[in-house]
């Protein structure tokens, strides 16, 4: 039997709007998307209303509750939610959701993205990967105690977890970094298309990383070009060997900053954790928990805050 409609979860990123319809215990009764990003929306509150009108359709309910996350709350969304700042607990952000009103009735609780400061010097900050991550603990209670929760894609975050609150994270450009030099540098020119992925190169890659122990990215990168004009590597197998070195630096910087015994978790495209939790397992480090997208646990669990 299929559960009564009881929440309406946004996850509004830059470049894609997902839907999904919840019952009252936090299942996913069904999904939609659309390409109606917050980056590409032009025209204000309106445009923002109709693409989730667009997108939702009959699921519009004048007694159903609307809650989204992601760029939808930053500046140049439908409206700005401040971030809230660490350490912060996960319940804290439902009480810092700023509303969006529309027409016919229509109300949408945004949630506050997370900033993190340290000192002068150190800042950083995040809108919908807090959410995977409340998302996350809600599903995997035993991680709430202690944990560090991985979120690799274009910006991947490193996000410190203690007593259910975050305490701080770091941001990577790895994914934007990896498309950059690949599409854009000298590094690509040689680069031959392929749909398979290449294990030892991206392997190679790593343990290059792992030697340099973080260091001597710039030096490293190069090396792509020059094992293949050298025949070391294959020029198909490039793009893996850049990934794995990329992949590698990232975690030779991250995993310092972690303990020996702290759980490791990932989130994110399965594809891409895979990637990850092979090179966790290369490190020495391996993941103890993976998990797809839980932005809408993660809504669901702020909605019932």
């Amino acid at each position: 039997m299929v559960g009564k409609p009881a929440l309406l979860a946004l996850d509004w990123g830059s470049t894609s709007l997902r839907a999904f319809l919840m019952d009252g215990a936090g299942a996913v009764l069904a999904e939609r998307a659309s390409e109606d990003g917050a980056s590409r929306i032009t025209g204000g509150a309106e445009a923002f209303e109709q693409a989730l009108r667009r997108v939702a359709g009959e699921w519009l309910q004048p007694d159903l509750p609307v809650w989204a996350c992601g760029m939808v709350g930053s500046q140049h969304g439908w409206r700005e939610a401040p971030y809230a700042e660490c350490p912060v607990a996960l319940q804290e952000l439902s009480r810092g959701a700023v509303r969006a009103d529309g027409s016919e009735g229509l109300r949408v609780r945004i949630v506050p993205g997370v900033c993190w400061r340290s000192g002068q010097d150190g800042a950083d900050v995040m809108r919908g990967e807090e959410i995977q991550v409340a998302g996350l603990l809600a599903t995997q209670l035993s991680l709430a105690a202690r944990c560090r929760i991985v979120l690799p894609g274009t910006h991947s975050k490193w996000v410190e977890v203690r007593d259910g609150r975050i305490l701080s994270f770091r941001t990577f450009m790895t994914g934007e970094l990896f498309a950059v030099l690949k599409q854009h540098s000298v590094l690509g020119r040689l680069m031959a298309s392929s749909t398979t992925f290449h294990a030892e190169a991206f392997d190679e890659g790593l343990t290059r990383a792992r030697m340099a122990a973080g260091r001597g990215l710039s030096g490293d990168l190069f090396s792509t070009r020059a094992r293949v004009l050298l025949g070391q590597l294959q020029a198909e197998h490039s793009a893996d060997y850049l990934s794995g070195l990329l992949v590698g630096h990232e975690l030779a910087a991250a995993l310092p900053a972690t303990d020996a015994d702290e759980p490791l978790a990932l989130i994110g495209d399965p594809a891409l954790c895979a990637r990850y939790a092979h090179a966790l397992q290369a490190f020495g480090r391996p993941a103890a928990a993976v998990a797809g997208n839980t932005a809408p646990q993660g809504l669901w669990a702020l909605a019932c805050a």
